[in-house]
């Protein structure tokens, strides 16, 4: 019961995300086109496109590192990974994600406490509460780090590698212990 309820929320968290994202991504586009458009056609430039468009490249950045924690396609070290044997793959695939986990937990930390320290200030066009531009650091370091938790734990109970829960590292098992044909 508990299972199935954690799993509705992380597919609508999923779902939350992808869609954050693709509407930052779309902003960035018509915010930078858009404004590029006005300005050799009309010879005058949008005062609050560069405004919401850093608005939108924050939320993406930061919102990005949860999506990319939760499908496995972060930065990796892959010429090290690749070419070490099972068991120190093993070891690195669960030490890896819980470092980076209290990293983004300490990060969020400190960017929460920077948050609330632009508490007053506001935006020069809009004259947006300026935290609106940086409340997306602490949210996305606490959604990155609980992704991380949650791959840190896929590798403590199963004997694959895992990159994410549902992305098995493709030397996983006993396939990394076989050469490769080349036929």
């Amino acid at each position: 019961m508990m299972r199935d309820i954690l799993k509705m929320m992380d597919k609508a968290l999923t779902r939350i995300e992808e869609s954050i994202l693709s509407l930052s991504i779309l902003t960035i586009t018509v915010m930078t086109a858009g404004n590029a458009v006005s300005r050799n056609f009309f010879g005058q430039s949008w005062s609050f496109a560069s405004e919401i468009s850093e608005l939108a490249l924050y939320t993406a950045t930061f919102m990005g590192i949860s999506y990319a924690a939760r499908k496995g396609r972060h930065i990796t070290m892959s010429a090290l990974f690749d070419n070490v044997p099972f068991l120190f793959r093993k070891t690195l695939a669960v030490l890896i994600p819980f470092v980076t986990a209290v990293v983004l937990f300490i990060m969020d930390y400190f960017s929460y406490e920077y948050v609330q320290s632009t508490s007053g200030r506001v935006t020069s066009a809009l004259r947006l509460p300026y935290y609106w531009m940086n409340i997306w650091a602490p949210i996305g370091f606490l959604l990155g780090g609980i992704q991380f938790l949650r791959n840190f734990w896929v590798n403590v109970r199963n004997r694959d590698v895992y990159l994410a829960e549902e992305r098995k590292d493709y030397q996983s098992g006993d396939e990394a212990e076989q050469p490769q044909s080349t036929t």
